[in-house]
C-alpha cells in the first residue's frame, strides 16, 4: 500500500518529467524557463561596470534567488528519483546515485555548484563567476529541448559512419597541413613554419570558415588550398547528409510507435493480427485536436475518414446531434459513397483522431476486406438510423 509521502513523490516526479503533458507540468516548465532566462539575462548585465549600485544589487538579489531555485530543484529531483521507470527494482539510494550520474542529474549538479557560491556571495557576483553562470545554466535550455534525445540516438546509431568521415577529415587535414607547410615555410615562415600552425590553417580552410588571416602565396600552396576547400565542401555535406538521414529515420520509428500506441485504444484494430495491424499502422496519421474545433463541414469533400483514439466529438446531424467517444469513428460514408460530406463535426473535448486520407482507405480495402466489412456494416447501420430518424421528424 502507497504511503502518503511516496504517493507525494509520485505526484510530484510526474510534474518534473520531462515527457509529462499535465497542466502542472506545463506550468512547471513554464516557470523553469522564465527563470532560466531571467537568471541567464542578469547574469549578464551584473558583468556591466558602469551600472549604478543600487541596479547592481537588485541584479545580484535576482541570481541569488534563481540560484535558490535551482538547487531546490536539484534535491527535489533527487528525492523523487526512485520513481523514474528506468530505476525500478533499484534501492532509493541507488537510484538517486544513478540519477546523479545522469546527463540530467550532472547538468543541475553543475547548476548548483556555482549557485551555491552566488548564495555565500550575496554583496557582489564578480566577472569570473558570471561567465560559470552563463556557461553552465545555459545547459539547463537542453532538457527543454525535446529533441535532444533524438539526436542523442541518431549519433549513436550512426556512430560508425560519423566515424568515417571524421577519419577522412583529418587525414585530409593532415595532409593539407603537411603540403601547405612544405609549400610555405620558406616564403612565410612565421605564419606556415611549423605544422601546428599550418593544421590551424588547414582546419580553417577545410571548414569553409576562412578567417583570410593565413593565406597560401606559393603555386603549390594555392593547389592544396584549393584541394581543401573543395575537399571541406564534401566533407560537410556528406555529414549533412547522414545526420539528416538518421533524424528521417528516427522520427519514422518514433511516429510509428505514436501511431501505434493510439491505434490500440481502437477496438476495431484490436481485433485485427498483429501483421494486419502493422500494415494499417503506416497508413494512419495522429492528429490532436482543441475543444470545440469543427474537424469536418457539412458539404465539404470527403477526402479522409477519422477513427477516435481518445476525447469526443459530436455530430451534429439535422434532426438530433449525436456523440462519439474514444473507439468511433466517423467520416465513413463520404468515402464509400464517395458523396460531400452529410454532417459538421465538432471536438466537444480535447480529442486525438487517428486519420486515414482516401488514397490509403482504398489502397487498404484490397489488402484488409474484414475492416472494410466493418465500416460498410457500421454505415449502414448509420444510413438506417438516418432514415429512421427523418421518418421521425416528417411525421
Amino acid at each position: 500500500m502507497a504511503t502518503p509521502a511516496s504517493s507525494a513523490r509520485a505526484r510530484t516526479h510526474d510534474i518534473l518529467r520531462h515527457s509529462s503533458f499535465s497542466p502542472a507540468a506545463q506550468r512547471w516548465r513554464a516557470f523553469h524557463l522564465v527563470a532560466l532566462g531571467v537568471g541567464l539575462l542578469a547574469v549578464a548585465l551584473s558583468s556591466i561596470d558602469r551600472l549604478p549600485d543600487d541596479v547592481q544589487r537588485s541584479l545580484t538579489a535576482t541570481i541569488v534567488v534563481v540560484a535558490v531555485v535551482f538547487f531546490v530543484e536539484f534535491v527535489v529531483r533527487l528525492w523523487v528519483a526512485p520513481e523514474a521507470l528506468r530505476y525500478a527494482g533499484m534501492s532509493a539510494t541507488a537510484a538517486r546515485l544513478r540519477w546523479a550520474c545522469s546527463v540530467d542529474g550532472l547538468i543541475g549538479l553543475l547548476a548548483v555548484v556555482p549557485a551555491l557560491v552566488v548564495i555565500v556571495d550575496t554583496v557582489r557576483v564578480g566577472r569570473e563567476v558570471d561567465a560559470i553562470l552563463c556557461l553552465l545554466w545555459v545547459l539547463k535550455l537542453g532538457l527543454h529541448a525535446p529533441a535532444m534525445g533524438t539526436l542523442a540516438r541518431v549519433i549513436s546509431n550512426e556512430r560508425a559512419t560519423l566515424a568515417s568521415v571524421l577519419i577522412v577529415f583529418v587525414i585530409v587535414l593532415v595532409m593539407a597541413a603537411t603540403a601547405t607547410h612544405l609549400f610555405e615555410r620558406d616564403v612565410q615562415p612565421d605564419l606556415f613554419g611549423d605544422i601546428p600552425s599550418a593544421l590551424w590553417w588547414a582546419v580553417v580552410t577545410l571548414s569553409t570558415t576562412g578567417y583570410g588571416d593565413m593565406v597560401p602565396h606559393t603555386v603549390g600552396g594555392k593547389m592544396v588550398g584549393s584541394v581543401v576547400m573543395v575537399s571541406g565542401i564534401l566533407v560537410l555535406a556528406l555529414m549533412t547528409g547522414i545526420l539528416a538521414t538518421g533524424f528521417a529515420e528516427e522520427e519514422r520509428r518514433r511516429e510509428y510507435l505514436r501511431v501505434w500506441e493510439q491505434v490500440t485504444r481502437v477496438p476495431m484494430f484490436t481485433e485485427l493480427g498483429t501483421v494486419t495491424l502493422s500494415e494499417i499502422v503506416s497508413k494512419l496519421r495522429v492528429r490532436h485536436y482543441p475543444a470545440r474545433i469543427v474537424v469536418v463541414r457539412r458539404d465539404e469533400p470527403g477526402d479522409a475518414m477519422f477513427f477516435i483514439s481518445g476525447g469526443e466529438v459530436e455530430v451534429r446531424l439535422p434532426h438530433q446531434p449525436v456523440r462519439l467517444g474514444q473507439g468511433g469513428f466517423f467520416g465513413e460514408m463520404a468515402l464509400l459513397d464517395r458523396l460531400p460530406r452529410s454532417a459538421t463535426i465538432v471536438t466537444t473535448q480535447p480529442t486525438t483522431l487517428l486519420v486515414l486520407y482516401a488514397s490509403d482507405f482504398y489502397e487498404i480495402a484490397s489488402h484488409i476486406p474484414s475492416l472494410v466489412e466493418a465500416v460498410e456494416k457500421e454505415a449502414q447501420r448509420r444510413r438506417l438510423q438516418n432514415e429512421t430518424a427523418m421518418k421521425g421528424d416528417l411525421r
